[in-house]
């Protein structure tokens, strides 16, 4: 095992492959907190139309984490972007981030040339196609056609954005019945993978989460055995120290074996004993409010 400093130091490629040598990963990273990120980061530069220069920000900032996690070993991303709660936010946020951010998947010079430059496929799963046809917002499914087609002989990273995946049993038992009626059989669990996914993907490694603790959209990858990430920070301030430090939990201290309590020495128990009773008190996941915003208590410096 790697000592987690010199883990740390190591060359992007080594820990790479690292990473890769446990196993293909997919990690699931909803990249929330954005508004926030770019009012506190960016507010010299929003001019007059705040929306624009949001995009824009946003946008360059989603590329580098993507590329980040890719150049770190991660084969597989799954990206939640939106729920059904979204066509509930106003018509201009929802037009303007939301679906013109769908378009901009495929029209964007910075996202073209991401998926070029790093060979990748991407995707999109969720109710989309149902959810917005006969909608004014009809026009996007054009954009998600568009660019699934022209990324999917790439081969090297999958990138799939997550779009209206919130309620998806629905869909799942249709797909179970579509299934039966053209094989005569009930679909296993990769059958519904491949048929919900577009491809054979395997069970999610790691969730990194931000906020309030909460895991969602990744219909029939998740197996219980996923490693659980929340950041302090807004997704977009993620660095590659905290990239580094999730994975080498990921692939180390989370993969070693449970001790034998009865054969742990007094000093071993006695720190433990004394560890566990300083910390009776706490629970990760309960927060505060500040400035009407949920924060991690005991971690805001207060």
């Amino acid at each position: 095992m790697i000592p987690f400093e010199r883990f740390l130091g190591l060359p992007t490629g080594e820990v790479a492959a690292l990473v890769k040598a446990t196993g293909e990963k997919v990690c699931v990273f909803p990249v929330n907190g954005t508004r926030r990120w770019f009012v506190l980061e960016h507010a010299e530069g929003i001019g007059d139309d705040f929306f624009a220069a949001y995009m824009d920000a946003s946008i360059g900032n989603h590329i580098q984490l993507c590329a980040m996690c890719f150049d770190h070993g991660i084969k597989t991303l799954l990206v939640p972007v939106f729920g059904r709660e979204l066509m509930r936010r106003g018509d201009e946020y929802t037009k303007r981030v939301g679906m013109d951010g769908l378009v901009r998947t495929a029209t964007d010079k910075t996202y073209r040339d991401f998926f070029e430059k790093y060979n990748v496929k991407v995707r999109f799963y969720g109710d989309y196609h149902d959810v917005l046809t006969g909608t004014e917002y009809e026009y996007v499914l054009q954009s998600i056609y568009e660019v699934t087609e022209a990324t999917k002989q790439n081969t090297a990273f999958n990138l799939f954005f997550g779009v209206f995946a919130d309620e998806v049993t629905e869909t799942i038992a249709r797909l179970s019945v579509e299934h039966y009626l053209a094989h005569g059989s009930v679909p296993d669990k990769s059958a519904l993978i491949r048929k919900y996914y577009g491809e054979e993907l395997p069970p999610v490694s790691l969730f990194i989460g931000f906020d309030k603790f909460s895991v969602f959209d990744m219909p029939l990858l998740a197996s219980g055995e996923e490693d659980l990430y929340f950041s302090v920070s807004p997704s977009p301030y993620m660095t590659e120290s905290q990239m580094r430090a999730i994975l080498y939990d990921h692939i180390y201290v989370r993969r070693m074996p449970e001790p034998d309590y009865t054969k742990m020495n007094k000093e071993e128990l006695g720190w433990l004993r004394e560890y566990y009773r300083n910390n009776k008190d706490f629970a990760f996941g309960v927060g505060k409010s500040k400035f009407n915003l949920w924060i991690q208590r005991e971690l805001d410096g207060s």
